[in-house]
């Protein structure tokens, strides 16, 4: 019925009838207290997570005297430098030691990509002799603590004459069986038929991983990329022990070699801190929409 049949009250109530009616959106939720009341929790527990870290870039401005004062405001009663940085980048060989751990975080994070990407796909969608006991133990070696393995694989970099090598850093940690599951679980959700397809085509089993699988695992494989790179540059333990050469050292040894050598000033140790995160935060905030897809899609979301 058109409106010139309709009377004027009806003329005028129909459209407020239909603006009054608007559909939801999807996934549009209706207002609740509740999800105020976890906004709010969830942005406190951001605040709390974020204050060591603000309180850590507020020290590293401040003068030794002043951080060594147990003065509990935000700024010192000198005002900021930035003297604490200037002294931990005197010292030492820092520019070397934020090379090797550039490099040696870039090649641990290429060859766990490339042996964890090719262990996942076989595990996916071939099926050879042993291969569920095999898989099976690569899932129970997550659980076994890294510091387990420290003193068999140094006796190993020893027997091959890999100590104070950049080899005898990398290769003990291009091993990533966590790094296995969470891309045989992205594989397995990929659909076979286009595999199929491509076989039908004439492609070969590395052609399709090169050609199909990887780039629709691109998410996951830049946010395992990510994971095993902060990994590497924050690793201590193992560069602490396998290098003795001060040219060799990562950024995280060579500061706290010098930390160690001066004693301990609260101010440069706090700059210590920032420098060494200071690379990883620019990291994630370039990739982190990489990062929140690739464990939105890792599997662990029930895919």
């Amino acid at each position: 019925m058109s409106t010139a049949t309709l009377s004027p009250t009806e003329a005028i109530t129909v459209p407020k009838a239909r603006r009054s009616h608007r559909p939801r959106l999807p996934g549009q939720k209706p207002f609740a207290p509740l999800r105020v009341a976890a906004f709010v929790v969830l942005a406190l527990l951001a605040i709390s997570w974020l204050l060591p870290f603000l309180w850590a870039i507020a020290t590293a401005f401040k003068t030794e005297t002043d951080a060594a004062s147990g003065d509990a405001g935000w700024i010192g009663a000198t005002g900021p430098t930035i003297e604490a940085f200037v002294a931990i980048l005197s010292q030492g060989n820092v520019y070397v030691w934020a090379f090797n751990s550039l490099w040696t975080s870039v090649a641990v994070t290429l060859i766990t990509l490339t042996i964890s990407a090719l262990a996942a796909y076989a595990f996916s969608r071939l099926d050879f002799s042993g291969r569920k006991w095999l898989f099976v133990a690569i899932i129970a070696s997550i659980v076994v603590p890294p510091q387990v393995l420290i003193i068999p694989l140094f006796y190993e970099m020893l027997a091959f004459n890999m100590i104070d090598t950049y080899w005898g850093l990398i290769l003990p940690q291009v091993v990533a069986p966590a790094m296995v599951f969470i891309l045989k679980r992205f594989f397995d959700a990929i659909p076979i038929e286009l595999e199929d397809a491509a076989r039908v085509d004439g492609a070969s089993r590395f052609r399709i991983f090169w050609s199909i699988v990887l780039p629709l695992s691109r998410p996951i494989m830049a946010s395992v990329a990510i994971f095993v790179f902060i990994g590497a540059w924050n690793n201590f333990l193992w560069p602490f022990l396998v290098i003795n050469d001060t040219t060799l050292m990562t950024l995280p040894v060579g500061l706290q070699t010098v930390i160690s050598a001066y004693g301990v000033q609260y101010a440069q140790v706090m700059a210590q801190a920032v420098l060494a995160a200071l690379p990883l935060i620019i990291v994630f905030i370039i990739f982190q929409k990489q990062i929140v897809k690739g464990v939105a899609t890792s599997g662990f979301g029930g895919q």
